[in-house]
């Protein structure tokens, strides 16, 4: 592919961002002889295929090519369409799949289309189903099969049978469903799916889904006046979720209720179900407490395993609740007592990580138990930092109960991104750096390496070299990006680009995040990235302090931090500085604009929350609390009471420059139409770009004509030298 620079918007349009044509959705059979993956057949090829990676026979082989087995993504089931919104997937074909233990099977949909793979011999075949399919996944013993159509879970049996497992009535008029996750569960925790098989496969744990109470919006593409408005439950801060129970469902048309106090507990965070039993998280309304419970399969009774608190919010840590072999309970938290400030594993209430480690997700068990001792401790594979937030790596975790010291051995090496997935003897690293494009994946087997999942995606034009810095004395993590042609002693104007949220990192040792940000750059901006407070990777308690002060501690933040690269780098020019930003970083954008005049000169906001009310519940009040407790903290944090001041006598009214999607359902678009009125009332400068038919991250070849727009608003609107 064309690799000059001057292209490079067109370049990453069509490639996605360089990921088509790359490994991604790695999974490994529990036998350790299969690593599953999907992956496109080329760097502009936007349809995704099933591949296996057989470990013995040390090679890969395709499995289904989804242009031999269906007309495309065309007639997609709107809840399959909502699913891979909420996993961010821009890419056709096969959006996601399931397997059986072994790694065996295969179930995935193409376009409501139901398919069953082989993963030996490479058979594939359509199952019939009772309507459009959506998360179809095998039993543990590959023997049956169940999906979600028409809001109803349905069991196809080993003879073909398909039975519906649980449903409502199919009248139309229902505003419940079975065995899909609610808008929050995906959005917010997680947790993309609402059903999951017993390890034997003789039941099922199921979601139920009520959105009766749960708000309606509508969504209305102004670019078509004669369609009609898709009809959205959208449960904004401070109203009603939908109501989510959790039942063991038998395939003999068994039914048990599993029994929690959902009025205090109303998230169903997590659900993990193995040898040992079910294991669920939920928390509270506002998230400052939570439970983890063990559900008995047979009366649906829970007992609390462990209590999560914190006075600001829980944050789980992802891969936990479970069983460990020797049946203690593995629960991730933070450990914020005597002095500590860590974010770590626990088993039955002991200490496993070091309090050094930043916990990040445990992957699963390496090696095996022994065949004579069934519950003989193994240890855990974990993604983890250790002193250095922007890279992350593997880590091996003693659990042993007998063991008197907290053990965490280092797996990986070199600096960069390191995630993992393991079963077994069989372990797939993936490794992203500074130091070569994409994501590198090998496979060991017992710690050796035997091979590799190939890449056949696009090579990047140049590869940046961005300058990390801790900075100011809370150690913000920083960075500065040149202009390949820079020449000391020449000053630059400086982009802010930023997202700067919570669960979010932006300043990362991997070459991918610093593509675009390098064509910036050569278009003549010092690009400068600031991971304020808030964000993860440090410590909790540097995540927890923006409780319900967001905008004051984020802004100043980002202000101190720009200044402080402003002394380490001369050629900064502090006159001249833009910001950028999308969805939240579009949030923080406008806010620096209009509260900081002083410091930015002109904003770009993408798909910004302009007014938090209109933001979901979980997020929202995780940070802000409830808009109804009587304070000002949503009005504070509101662009649009922000943006209705008019400018003081003498004060610059900064220009932005707003971007939104018109099928946003994530961040619908009234909050840009907004924040649009509130600035055209008090005579502030905007430009205002409605994407048609566009939901929350742009795509396709809109990409590329948005970045040389925006560019040229930087062009206008920033000061000369």
């Amino acid at each position: 592919m064309e690799s000059s620079t001057g292209n490079f918007p067109e370049l990453t349009a069509r490639t996605r961002g360089f990921s088509l044509g790359t490994p991604r959705a790695v999974s490994v059979g529990a036998d350790g002889a299969r690593v599953v993956f999907l992956r496109s057949a080329g760097p502009a090829d936007p349809v995704e295929r099933l591949w296996v990676y057989d470990v013995a026979d040390r090679r890969e082989r395709e499995i289904a090519d989804p242009a031999r087995l269906s007309d495309g993504d065309a007639d997609l089931p709107p809840q399959e369409r909502a699913l891979r919104e909420r996993l961010r997937l821009s890419a056709a074909g096969i959006g996601s799949y399931g397997t059986d233990q072994n790694a065996t099977v295969a179930a995935f949909p193409l376009g409501g289309r139901l398919f069953l793979a082989d993963l030996v011999n490479g058979d594939v075949v359509e199952l019939a189903s009772a309507g459009p399919a959506v998360d179809p996944r095998p039993d543990p013993t590959g023997r049956r099969v169940a999906y979600v159509t028409g809001g109803a879970l349905h069991v196809i049996d080993p003879t073909g049978v398909d039975s519906v497992l649980a449903g409502e009535p199919p009248d139309g008029s229902s505003q419940v469903t079975w065995g899909l996750a609610d808008f929050i569960a995906a959005e917010e925790f997680g947790r993309y799916r609402g059903y999951w098989w017993a390890p034997d496969g003789g039941a099922l744990l199921a979601a139920r889904v009520d959105d009766t109470r749960v708000p309606r919006w509508h969504l209305h593409d102004a670019a078509d006046p004669a369609a009609a408005p898709a009809v959205l439950a959208y449960p904004h801060a401070g109203a009603p979720n939908a109501e989510v129970t959790l039942h063991l469902l038998d395939l003999d048309g068994g039914w048990v209720d599993v029994h929690w106090d959902r009025d205090v507990y109303p998230y169903l965070v997590s659900v993990h179900w193995t040898d040992g039993g079910p294991l669920i998280t939920v928390l509270r309304r506002l998230q400052q407490h939570g439970l983890v419970l063990a559900v008995d399969p047979r009366t649906g009774e829970t007992q609390v395993h462990a209590e999560l608190a914190d006075p600001r919010w829980v944050e789980p840590i992802p891969g936990t609740p479970i069983y460990l072999p020797d049946g203690r309970v593995l629960v991730g938290g933070e450990l914020a007592h005597d002095g500590y400030d860590a974010r770590c594993l626990f088993a039955d209430g002991t200490l496993l990580t070091p309090i050094g480690l930043y916990v990040r997700r445990v992957c699963g068990r390496l090696g095996r138990p022994g065949r004579d001792t069934p519950t003989a401790a193994v240890d855990l594979l974990v993604e983890a930092s250790e002193g250095e937030p922007a890279e992350q790596h593997l880590f091996r975790v003693r659990t042993s109960a007998g063991n008197a010291h907290v053990e965490a051995r280092r797996l990986t090496s070199g600096a960069g991104w390191h995630t993992g997935y393991v079963s077994g003897d069989t372990m797939v690293v993936g490794r992203a750096s500074l130091d070569h494009p994409g994501t590198e994946w090998t496979v060991l087997v017992g710690g050796t390496q035997i091979g590799a999942l190939g890449s056949v995606g696009a090579t990047p034009p140049y590869a940046p070299r961005p300058s990390l810095a801790r900075v100011t004395d809370r150690r913000l993590p920083a960075a500065v990006l040149y202009p390949r042609s820079h020449v000391a002693g020449r000053r630059l104007p400086i982009l802010v680009d930023v997202y700067g949220g919570p669960l979010h990192q932006e300043v990362l040792a991997v070459r991918g995040k610093w593509l675009e940000r390098q064509w910036w750059a050569d278009a003549g901006f010092a690009v400068v990235v600031i991971d304020n407070r808030g964000t993860p990777g440090v410590a909790p308690s540097f995540e927890t302090v923006i409780h319900r002060r967001m905008a004051d501690v984020i802004l100043t933040d980002q202000v101190d931090a720009l200044h402080a690269l402003a002394e380490k780098h001369p050629d900064l020019d502090l006159g001249r500085v833009a910001i950028r930003g999308w969805s939240f970083g579009g949030w923080l954008a406008g806010l620096a604009v209009l509260r900081r005049p002083d410091v930015y000169h002109c904003g770009i906001a993408g798909a910004p929350v302009t007014d938090w009310s209109l933001y979901d519940t979980a997020y929202t009040e995780r940070y802000l609390g409830l808009p109804d407790d009587g304070s000002e903290v949503y009005a504070h944090h509101s662009l649009v009471a922000l943006a209705e001041e008019r400018p003081t006598r003498g004060a610059p009214a900064r220009p932005l420059l707003l971007i939104h999607g018109l099928a946003d359902d994530n961040v619908v678009a009234a909050h840009t139409v907004r924040l649009s009125a509130a600035l055209l009332r008090s005579g502030r400068p905007q430009t205002v770009v409605p994407l048609s038919a566009a939901t929350h991250l742009a795509a396709g070849g809109v990409v590329a004509h948005l970045l040389w727009m925006e560019l040229d608003f930087l062009h206008r609107n920033l000061p000369t030298a």
